[in-house]
């Protein structure tokens, strides 16, 4: 299985699965931009763009039982992160965390939708979904930087991750916030080998882990927030 994952097949693969998906996504940013740009009289046009990303990412959620709603989760996240830090661009960075697990349309449904822990192999290849959904965003160029999410939220603070081991700072700013929302949604999510943690356990996950898996500034961000009580609703 491992050396389909690197090979012309995994891009064959890619390309029959998302051909069609990526035209909608490629059409659905361009007018989530473009609408973001426009005037206030254009509203329903950009609520409408972001419907149409949100279909597209539900039906990316749906391939794995037990991530239902994740990206929408994350995104919520992820923008109120990025709003705490008096971060600018926050519809591009919804689009980004929203699209960033958008690589597991290259992982076969047998990897998402395994029961228990997933072999050493079988993990090998649900890691490349960083990188499939860099191929597949970069050839979406109306939003600079849309790539970063998908690629870079598995990335570690003090380099442990995945795939390019880059540690601190050298990780783009937008994966460091998305790996915490991502990490955090998925903590409190249940799968089929362990129950979902407690909001209160996460929290200290999180803390427990700033400065190692988290950006320690990231992470303080998000536990004030859970503190504060933001909540994302369904």
């Amino acid at each position: 299985m491992q050396g389909k994952i690197f090979g012309i097949d995994s891009i064959i693969v890619i390309g029959a699965a998302a051909g069609l998906l990526l035209i909608f996504l490629i059409l659905a940013v361009a007018f989530a931009v473009k609408a973001s740009k426009a005037r206030k009289s254009d509203e329903q046009n950009k609520a409408i763009s972001i419907e149409c990303l949100s279909a597209i990412v539900n039906t990316i959620d749906e391939k794995d039982p037990f991530s239902k709603g994740h990206s929408y989760r994350v995104a919520k996240y992820s923008v109120e992160i990025a709003r705490r830090m008096d971060l600018a661009n926050l519809d591009k960075i919804y689009i980004i965390a929203l699209l960033h697990d958008i690589g597991k349309i290259g992982i076969p449904d047998d990897v998402l939708k395994r029961v228990g822990r997933l072999m050493p192999e079988e993990y090998a290849l649900m890691k490349q979904h960083t990188e499939f959904g860099r191929m597949i965003l970069s050839q979406v160029t109306s939003v600079p930087g849309i790539t970063e999410g998908a690629k870079y939220h598995h990335e570690h603070y003090d380099g442990s991750g995945y795939n390019e081991g880059l540690r601190g700072e050298n990780i783009p700013l937008i994966g460091r916030i998305i790996g915490v929302a991502d990490a955090y949604d998925a903590m409190t999510s249940p799968r089929s080998y362990r129950r979902g943690l407690s909001k209160a356990e996460a929290i200290n996950e999180l803390n427990r882990c700033a400065g190692t898996q988290f950006d320690p500034n990231v992470a303080r961000i998000m536990v004030r927030m859970l503190n504060d009580g933001f909540n994302v609703e369904q």
